[in-house]
């Protein structure tokens, strides 16, 4: 038997029409929610990736700006142009796109975000909270991916889940929520040494790495979760994920499709970061 398609697109849809109602109730106390996205350089996915997060804030009633700079932008020019927006009180959620020129990644660029307006929850102090599970902001991603889970009725508490990826985005935060939800948790990357031999044993297995097809059927243990993270662009134009969708998904339980998995995901949940930064901001 296929497994069954965790639809993240219809998922998204409806936390979004949540999203919206209450961004209504905010303009009816006179506060409109805004979130600024910041992008150095001119990555072309990074770019249709902010235009979306624009027009979904559009659709919302979220106030929105995107402000763009050159790739060349100074390091101390870009802290202080994320400092004005710490400053701005119109301002609700300050997102900061990556991935960020060489010179800029690696710093203390998320650690210069306000702690109440990182709707990314990149911040350490953030990460921090999530560890000792009190009320932080959630990275958009795997907040994204857990009710993808909670979507299946699976109880996972108990269950073996195997993270492939290590990144402080997805693969190390989500590791952290599914241990705090009750799994026993191992975290893998693309360089893992007998990477099957984890994963075959996987009820859940969530794919971060960023290697095309990665993921084959034989990894996979029989009716697992299978959450598909990687969007790669092929020189088809075609995007492709981490997993084998077309094997995978006859051996698997559940499994996300790629696009419209985790993808619609990552950006309902960072509209619902936004509201929720709203809320703390204003006092409601």
């Amino acid at each position: 038997m296929p497994a069954k398609i965790i639809d993240g697109a219809k998922i998204a849809e409806k936390m979004l029409a949540g999203v919206k109602k209450e961004v209504a109730e905010l303009k009816g106390k006179g506060i409109i929610p805004k979130l600024v996205v910041v992008q150095a350089g001119n990555d072309e996915a990074s770019t249709i990736y902010v235009n979306k997060k624009h027009k979904t804030c559009a659709q919302l009633g979220i106030a929105s700006e995107v402000k763009r700079f050159s790739g060349n932008i100074t390091y101390e020019e870009f802290i202080s142009e994320i400092e004005k927006l710490n400053n701005d009180r119109s301002v609700h959620g300050i997102l900061v796109q990556s991935p960020l020129p060489k010179h800029l990644s690696g710093k203390k660029v998320y650690e210069t975000i306000s702690i109440e307006k990182d709707v990314d929850g990149f911040h350490p102090f953030n990460h921090g909270k999530n560890l000792l599970e009190k009320e932080g902001m959630e990275p958009a991603t795997p907040k994204g991916i857990m009710r993808l889970l909670q979507e299946t009725k699976v109880k996972l508490e108990g269950k073996n889940a195997v993270v492939i990826g290590r990144s402080n985005i997805v693969g190390k935060p989500v590791a952290l929520m599914l241990i705090n939800a009750g799994c026993t948790v191992t975290v893998c990357n693309s360089k893992t040494k007998s990477l099957a031999g984890f994963t075959e044993k996987a009820d859940i297995l969530i794919a971060a790495a960023g290697k095309p097809k990665l993921v084959k059927a034989g990894m996979v243990k029989k009716g697992a979760i299978v959450i598909d993270v990687g969007t790669t662009k092929m020189r088809s134009g075609k995007l492709c994920g981490d997993v084998d969708f077309e094997n995978v998904g006859k051996k698997a339980g559940w499994i996300t499709p790629v696009p419209g998995g985790v993808g619609p995901m990552t950006i309902a949940s960072l509209m619902q970061n936004t509201v929720k930064a709203c809320r703390q901001i204003e006092g409601i």
